[in-house]
C-alpha cells in the first residue's frame, strides 16, 4: 500500500512540474501520508505491562489469585498482564476463559505467560517430561489468547538450591563427565520438539537469559541461531545480567520479542541491580522493539506502593526514549 501510494504521489508529482514551474529545491515527491504515518510509528510507545509474579513473589504473604492480581493491575493502570504459570491453581478450561473474559472485560491485555522447565539432562525421559510440559503451556497460552511464553535452557542442577545458585551469581559447575557442547544440543533437539505446537497454536516461544545455559546473550543467541526459527526468539530480562548488562541488551535486543523489566524497591530478594531504564529504553528503540515491558517486581517493599511507582518509571523512560 505505501509503495502504491508513493508511486502514485511521483506521478502526480510528474505531471504538476509539466503543468507549473516549482522552486528550486522544493520536495517534489513528497508524501504527507508517509511522513504521518513515520510521526505516528516515533511517537509509539511501549506499552507497560505487569507480570502477576510482581504481586506472589513466592512470599508466603502475598499469595494472591490470578483473577485478584488482574484487579490489581487493571486498577494502578497497566496496559497488559503477564501470567505466571506456577500461580496457576486451576487449569481447567473454565477457569482458563474465565481469567480471559476478566482481562478483556477490564480492558487489559493478556500478554505473556511465564513458565519453567529444563532441557539440560543428560536422560532422555527427564527431557521428554520438559517437552510435554513446554507443550502443554504452549496449548494453556493459546487458550487464553496469549501470543508468548517465555522458556527456559534450564541449568545443570549441581548448585542445590536457588538461593546458593544466586549467591554464586548464577554460576554452577557441570555435571560430571559432559560439556556445555551436551547441554546445548539437549536444548536444541527439545525445543525443536516443540516448535509444531507452537506454531499450530501461534505462540512464540521467548527464551530468556535465566541462568544455566542461557547466563547470558552468547547462550541464549547460541540456541536461537542453532534452532533457526521464527517461533523461537527471545524474552529479554533485564534483571538477569549481573555482568555488562546494556552490552548483553543490546546483543539480544534484536531477536527480543518481549521484555520483563525488574525493579526493586526496597531491595531485592536475593540481589539489587542499578538499572537505568533510560538507557534501556533507548537501547529498545534502537532496535525498534515496539513490544511490551512487562514489570516484574523483585523487592522488599510492599507491592500497594511499590508497583504503581515502577509502573510510572517505566512510563516516563519509555514515553521519553
Amino acid at each position: 500500500m505505501a509503495g502504491s501510494i508513493a508511486t502514485a504521489a511521483a506521478l502526480v508529482g510528474a505531471v504538476s512540474s509539466a503543468a507549473a514551474p516549482q522552486d528550486e529545491g522544493q520536495n517534489r515527491d513528497a508524501d504527507p501520508g508517509t511522513d504521518q504515518a513515520d510521526r505516528a510509528t516515533a511517537n509509539k510507545t511501549n506499552p507497560i505491562a505487569v507480570s502477576t509474579y510482581s504481586y506472589w513473589r513466592y512470599r508466603d504473604d502475598s499469595k494472591l489469585s490470578i483473577e485478584e492480581c488482574i484487579d490489581l493491575a487493571a486498577d494502578t493502570g497497566f496496559d497488559a498482564v503477564e501470567i505466571l504459570h506456577v500461580q496457576m491453581q486451576d487449569e481447567s478450561n473454565a477457569t482458563l476463559q474465565r481469567i480471559k473474559q476478566l482481562a478483556f472485560r477490564r480492558g487489559m491485555s493478556l500478554c505473556g505467560f511465564s513458565t519453567h522447565q529444563s532441557f539440560v539432562s543428560p536422560d532422555a525421559a527427564k527431557r521428554q517430561e520438559a517437552i510435554d510440559h513446554t507443550n502443554h503451556c504452549i496449548e494453556l497460552a493459546y487458550a487464553m489468547g496469549i501470543p508468548t511464553i517465555r522458556v527456559n535452557t534450564g541449568r545443570w542442577g549441581t548448585s542445590g538450591s536457588f538461593d546458593e545458585l544466586m549467591k554464586n551469581k548464577g554460576i554452577e559447575p557441570r555435571l560430571e563427565g559432559y560439556t556445555d557442547d551436551d547441554g546445548f544440543k539437549w536444548v536444541r533437539d527439545s525445543l525443536e520438539q516443540c516448535l509444531p505446537t507452537a506454531e499450530k497454536c501461534g505462540v512464540v516461544l521467548g527464551l530468556e537469559n535465566h541462568w544455566g545455559l542461557g547466563r547470558t546473550a552468547d547462550g541464549v543467541l547460541r540456541v536461537v541461531g542453532e534452532v533457526d526459527s521464527p517461533w523461537l526468539r527471545v524474552t529479554l530480562d533485564t534483571g538477569n545480567f549481573l555482568e555488562d548488562q546494556y552490552a548483553q541488551y543490546r546483543q539480544l535486543a534484536p531477536e527480543a520479542v518481549f521484555v520483563q523489566a525488574k525493579t526493586y524497591y526496597g531491595g531485592g530478594t536475593w540481589y539489587t541491580l542499578e538499572i537505568d531504564y533510560n538507557e534501556v529504553a533507548a537501547i529498545l528503540k534502537a532496535a525498534n522493539y515496539r513490544g511490551y515491558i512487562s514489570l516484574e517486581f523483585e523487592g522488599k517493599e510492599a507491592h500497594e506502593t511499590a508497583i504503581p511507582k515502577s509502573l510510572q518509571m517505566l512510563r516516563n523512560a519509555f514515553a521519553n526514549a
